[in-house]
Order: C-alpha cells, then sequence, then structure tokens
C-alpha cells in the first residue's frame, strides 16, 4: 500500500480529491503515508485522524488534508461535519478521505479519484483506482 501511495504521489499536482475505501486495517492510512512520502514528507508526523479528524501536511509543493470519516454517521452533513466546505477553499491542497463511502453520492468540482481496498493485512489485498 505505501508503494501504490508513493507512485499516486508522482501524479500529484495539487487541488485533487483522493476518496479512500475499504474495511479496518485495509491500509489506507498507509496508503496516505506512502503519498506523503512520495511528496518528501515526513511519514513519521503522518497519523490516522480517527478522532480529530482533519490532520492537516504541509508538504513542499502544497498542503494535504487527510480526514477521517470512521466516527462519523453516513449522510449529507458529513461535509458539513469536518468543514469540508472550508477545506476546498484551498484550491491547491490535496484532499485525502478515509472512510469516503460515508459521504453517499456526493459530487465534488475538483479532480477526483477513488481508491476502493478490498483485504486486509491478514490477506492479499485487491486495489481499484477510477477516476471520477
Amino acid at each position: 500500500m505505501f508503494a501504490i501511495g508513493e507512485l499516486i504521489a508522482r501524479s500529484l499536482t495539487g487541488g485533487e480529491l483522493i476518496l479512500l475505501v475499504g474495511g479496518l486495517g485495509a491500509g489506507k492510512t498507509l496508503l496516505t503515508k506512502g503519498i506523503m512520502s512520495g511528496l518528501d514528507f515526513d511519514v513519521d508526523e503522518v497519523t490516522s485522524p480517527s478522532f480529530t479528524l482533519v490532520n492537516k501536511y504541509g508538504a513542499e509543493r502544497f498542503d494535504v488534508f487527510h480526514i477521517d470519516l470512521w466516527r462519523l454517521d453516513a449522510g449529507p452533513q458529513v461535509a458539513m461535519a469536518v468543514g469540508l466546505g472550508e477545506i476546498f477553499e484551498d484550491e491547491n491542497a490535496v484532499v485525502i478521505i478515509e472512510w469516503a463511502g460515508r459521504l453517499g453520492e456526493k459530487k465534488f468540482d475538483r479532480a477526483t479519484t477513488r481508491i476502493e481496498i478490498n483485504g486486509d493485512g491478514d490477506q492479499s489485498r485487491r486495489v481499484s483506482i477510477s477516476k471520477m
């Protein structure tokens, strides 16, 4: 998952939205660490924002907002709960959202990639990446 994240980082130019979907232990945070490593950011500073909901990382080329929706109930209020509107005001920031399925069918006005991870650390993972 880390290596996939590093590959994804190479294509980022700023302003992208990355939606991560997968169960507990699927590797969503590890993938995020790989992305941050690929952006030359100290991965020891990257932690799951399960309790804070949003972590902001100042990467060299742009800011990255790392959002975790695990603790929130699915529905239209989720985007407001994490301040997604304010986060999107930074048009150059990359936004990575774990547990993105909780957003429902919400559409966004920025380049969006959905990454679905099936499996966990105890079994082989299958990763599906699609542009939306």
